[in-house]
């Protein structure tokens, strides 16, 4: 069971020296889009759910939707993020080959950082994020997630947030995760309140 120091703790170390998470000589996304929230987003996650549950039956231990595309009204690049909890993230044969079957492509491997694992599928676009049971990570996800979807000043302001961010990024041809830094003291400001809501920091 997952402690409230692991939850609020957040895990900053950078890659070890000479790793690389890309798989597959895949690189960080450029031309930033973000785009107004779409209704119909729910729904494709519906559909990507039901493709990641005929792929891996009960090997799929837990799947949400995450990420601004699971927030009503928030902006968002068009990409559907979910989390997927399986038995062990770092056991890569025991869903990647079925995953992968269905469309999805792994892309990012991050031993270091969770045994996190990403895949990606174009149609319909998404990011499937790997992750073991009881992960921080994981469950920061949802917490910010279901804040967000009832605090309305802290969505506008992460609104904005992702507005410049992306503005600054796309001028200067800066790469995703470039635009994720500049947002980032924004989204740990949100975290501290949703955190002290939650009674996990007082």
């Amino acid at each position: 069971m997952l402690l409230a120091d692991e939850i609020v703790r957040f895990d900053d170390a950078p890659a070890p020296p000479g790793a690389s998470p890309w798989v597959g000589g895949a690189e960080p996304a450029r031309d930033i889009a973000v785009v107004p929230w779409d209704p119909q987003w729910p729904a494709v996650f519906t559909a990507l759910t039901s493709m990641i549950e005929r792929a891996l039956g009960d090997r799929a231990l837990e799947i949400e939707h995450v990420g601004s595309t699971s927030v009503p009204g928030l902006p968002a690049k068009p990409v559907i993020d979910i989390d997927l909890v399986v038995a062990d993230s770092a056991d890569e044969a025991s869903y990647v080959p079925a995953l992968e079957a269905a469309g999805f492509v792994l892309r990012v491997r991050e031993p270091w950082w969770y045994e996190h694992r990403c895949l990606v599928r174009e149609e319909p676009r998404c990011n499937l994020h790997v992750f073991s049971p009881d992960c921080a990570e994981a469950a920061r996800h949802r917490i910010f997630r279901n804040w967000l979807r009832q605090d309305d000043a802290d969505r506008d302001r992460y609104s904005r947030a992702k507005r410049a961010a992306a503005a600054a990024a796309n001028e200067r041809g800066e790469h995703v995760m470039e635009y994720n830094a500049r947002k980032q003291d924004v989204v740990r400001q949100i975290y501290d309140r949703a955190f002290r809501a939650a009674g996990l920091v007082t």
